[in-house]
């Protein structure tokens, strides 16, 4: 394991002991637990998008402004449903926050999660989907965005400014930008598809597929086909991979009051419908730091992943987050290879 981040999903609510009333709160919050986890030397900061929710649903603008108060941490998104998506405009947004971070982001994209509203990006504006999921609209909007990342020269020049049979690019272009995108897999195919692109792979805690295997063997399956069809296609250098847990160090009374329950009662898989698939879901690890590192240590994705992500509840405001991230930081991460993001250990208490 290299390295260690946070995705968030940015709920808010006015529910049992939820620090996050409002949107306000989420984001300013979200900012601030961006900037005390680099601090902490935790490597990334990353935002779920929901639309017709009190959940994120603006990445860019959050992104953008962690970015500009960081120095280090990789910002990023997992993931961005392109259903909902302008190709072109985000392939703009992207390019500038890309710059903005020095090259520290990293943008995940996929066709989306199922969401509250039905078929809601045909209320965005994006209609003519012939699948129930908008699956066929997401794949089409991305090869756009991606031929704009490229550099593609797509529209017509005005002959009156710039002169005769000229094409037109999307400015501004980050040149990094291209190696910074990840598709969010969601099954076993749309990994081999990610790799013949020759993009990076975020895994989540829920898998579309139901094999009968563990979860943690499926998704490593997953990795192994992405990084064949990876160096099939011919493409150079290592592709990074991320994998989501929801993992909680039991440090103290307040950690064993919210989550000791889950040490029990989470212990095993669980296998539903998503989407009308059958789908795999992964269990949460949630105890004293050396069991956790046993059990973490058995986790065949992880092992395979150069990325963790430990999903954290957000709602429970800035400081208990950051109390997470440090516990997993200074008593488990290490154990699994992880070095922090700067030079020096991690010391302290950096949240008293």
């Amino acid at each position: 394991m290299r390295a260690f981040g946070f995705p968030s999903f940015g709920h808010y609510g006015n529910s049992y002991g939820s620090q996050a009333i409002t949107a306000s709160d989420m984001i300013k919050q979200a900012v601030e637990i961006g900037v005390g986890a680099e601090e902490l030397g935790v490597n990334g900061a990353y935002f779920r998008v929901h639309h017709f929710a009190r959940q994120q649903a603006a990445p860019i603008p959050l992104l953008t402004a962690i970015a500009a108060r960081t120095k280090r941490i990789e910002v990023g998104t997992g993931v961005i449903d392109m259903r909902y998506e302008n190709p072109l405009y985000l392939a703009e947004e992207a390019a500038a926050l890309d710059v903005i971070a020095d090259g520290r982001l990293a943008l995940g994209i996929s066709r989306g999660s199922p969401e509250t509203a039905a078929r809601g990006y045909e209320v965005f504006g994006y209609t003519g989907s012939t699948d129930p999921r908008g699956a066929d609209i997401a794949r089409e909007k991305f090869d756009l965005f991606l031929r704009a990342v490229e550099g593609e020269r797509l529209a017509k020049g005005n002959p009156a400014v710039v002169g005769q049979g000229q094409m037109l690019a999307i400015e501004p272009r980050s040149p990094s930008l291209r190696d910074h995108i990840w598709w969010g897999s969601a099954t076993r195919d749309s990994a081999e598809w990610a790799g013949q692109l020759g993009l990076n792979m975020m895994s989540s805690t829920a898998l579309v597929e139901d094999t009968g295997q563990p979860f943690h063997e499926l998704q490593a399956e997953q990795i192994l086909r992405f990084r064949e069809a990876y160096r099939a296609a011919g493409h150079k250098g290592a592709p990074r991979v991320s994998v989501s847990r929801s993992i909680i160090p039991i440090m103290n009374e307040t950690d064993a009051a919210w989550f000791g329950h889950r040490s029990g009662a989470d212990t095993r898989d669980s296998y539903g419908l998503m989407d009308g698939f059958r789908s795999t879901s992964g269990r949460t690890y949630a105890a004293e730091p050396d069991r956790l590192i046993e059990e973490l240590k058995q986790d065949e994705a992880i092992a395979l992943a150069d990325t963790l992500m430990l999903t954290i509840p957000s709602q429970l405001g800035v400081d208990y987050n950051l109390h997470l991230l440090e516990s997993f930081a200074k008593h488990v991460a290490p154990a699994l290879g992880w070095k922090p993001n700067w030079d020096g250990p991690v010391e302290g208490d950096l949240i008293g």
